[in-house]
């Protein structure tokens, strides 16, 4: 079962909420299960959390969020595209969906949205997971890296098979072969006229980038008072003494870590994922 349910966000934008499987059974009425709101991160869509949503929903009411400017939800032309935008998107997303109090998964920038929420609404946020994001600020020089890297995309893909070889394979980016690579972006392609491109406009994407990335987020990860887990894949792109020293400045920080995973953590080792998430979860629900 896959259900849409729509939230108006902020600036009254339309985002696409999604469940991917039934609520859990014998504990009454859905709205009772425990609330998670999961959170793709920049290019995402709500759809790269199907797996984890499914083995949620057997103790959780799990919910995954097309943030603005992805998925199925709206692309405002000006936008906005600020943190302030994406975080009370989650916030209404959380209350009109009555999750509260939730568990946010977030990915890269949706844990950054996630940890901001955390902060700014505590009352919210029963806990936390932060899935390979940074807190220190990446800086110009990675903003521009993220222009050119744009500008190489082969656009428009003639088969989903080429999506797929060119993300997994032929990316300069890609160090090695990641099938999982080529079928996260094969899920953000959508067929047009003369070929296939992707559902988000590369010029939004900078845009939101931009807010975030030359700005350190330590002040707000201190602010974070629920648990939270700090998970990073081995290869991914949070090193493990930034990792360490955010679990460190958490009040309440767990750490945890994925072998043979890149950034793309959930996608790369489904299994690995689970079993480092799942005795957190289970911390969090137990009284």
């Amino acid at each position: 079962m896959v259900r849409r349910i729509d939230v108006t966000g902020a600036h009254g934008v339309s985002l696409a909420a999604w469940e991917f499987a039934d609520p859990p059974k014998g504990r009454g009425e859905a709205e009772h299960a425990p609330g998670v709101l999961l959170l793709h991160g920049l290019m995402g869509r709500a759809a790269h959390w199907a797996s984890t949503a499914r083995w949620l929903a057997e103790r959780h009411r799990a919910i995954a969020l097309d943030q603005r400017g992805h998925g199925r939800s709206d692309k405002p032309a000006e936008g906005p595209f600020t943190r302030e935008a994406y975080v009370a998107d989650a916030e209404a997303a959380i209350e009109q969906l009555n999750l509260a109090p939730v568990t946010l998964i977030g990915h890269s920038m949706g844990a950054l949205t996630a940890w901001q929420l955390a902060a700014k609404r505590p009352d919210l946020v029963r806990a936390l997971i932060i899935c390979d994001m940074r807190a220190s600020a990446l800086g110009a020089a990675s903003q521009r890296e993220w222009g050119d890297w744009f500008r190489s995309w082969p656009l428009p893909f003639a088969t989903l098979a080429d999506v797929r070889k060119w993300f997994g394979e032929d990316d300069p980016w890609v160090e090695r072969p990641s099938p999982s690579r080529g079928e996260f972006y094969t899920e953000v392609m959508a067929e047009s006229a003369d070929g296939w491109r992707p559902v988000f406009s590369r010029r939004q994407m900078l845009t939101s980038r931009e807010t975030w990335v030359h700005d350190a987020h330590w002040e707000e990860l201190a602010q974070v008072q629920c648990p939270t887990l700090v998970l990073r894949g081995l290869d991914g792109e949070l090193g493990r003494a930034e990792a360490q020293e955010m679990v460190r400045v958490l009040p309440r920080g767990e750490y945890a870590e994925v072998a043979d995973a890149g950034h793309l953590v959930h996608y790369d080792q489904p299994e690995g994922w689970r079993t480092a998430v799942e005795p957190f979860l289970d911390g969090v629900l137990t009284p």
